[in-house]
C-alpha cells in the first residue's frame, strides 16, 4: 500500500509500505480513501521530537475510509466490514479509566511509548499538566 512517510525534517515522501495487519483482536482495518497530515504531526514534521521518527514512519492519523477487516472482539452491532468511517485524532483502549470515563484523548494503554512525552514535555499523556510528576 501506499503511505505518506517521514524521510527526514521537513521532508516527507509517499512511498510503498507493508499492508496493516491485525495486532488486536479488538482491531479493525480500514482501506484509507481520504487523509491528510494532521497539525499534530507537525511537531513531527518539523523535528520538534526527532528522537521518536526514523525514515520511513508513517504519518497520518485522522482519515475516512471503509472496514475490511474486524477482529473477532470487535462488537458487530458497533463496527462491520464494509462501514464507512471517520476516525478521529484521540486512538483510545475503551477500557482504562480515562476511557471510562469518557476522556478518550486520556487514554492509558493507546500510546505504547508514553514514557518519551514525559522526558520531552514533563508529563504522560494520561496526566494533567496538574499531576505531580
Amino acid at each position: 500500500m501506499k503511505a505518506n512517510c517521514w524521510i527526514g525534517r521537513n521532508k516527507v515522501e509517499i512511498r510503498d509500505v507493508p499492508d496493516p495487519g491485525m495486532l488486536n483482536r479488538r482491531d479493525a482495518i480500514v482501506r484509507i480513501t481520504s487523509t491528510a497530515i494532521c497539525g499534530s504531526d507537525l511537531h513531527l514534521l518539523d523535528g520538534y521530537v526527532p528522537p521518536t521518527m526514523q525514515e520511513g514512519d508513517v504519518l497520518g492519523h485522522e482519515f475516512m475510509g471503509e472496514i475490511v477487516e474486524v477482529g473477532d472482539r470487535v462488537d458487530p452491532e458497533r463496527l462491520r466490514v464494509g462501514d464507512r468511517v471517520v476516525v478521529p485524532f484521540p486512538i483510545a483502549c475503551g477500557a482504562c479509566a480515562a476511557c471510562a470515563a469518557e476522556l478518550y484523548s486520556c487514554c492509558e494503554n493507546s500510546n505504547p511509548n508514553a514514557g518519551s512525552r514525559k522526558r520531552c514535555l514533563g508529563i504522560r499523556s494520561a496526566e494533567s499538566s496538574a499531576t505531580p510528576t
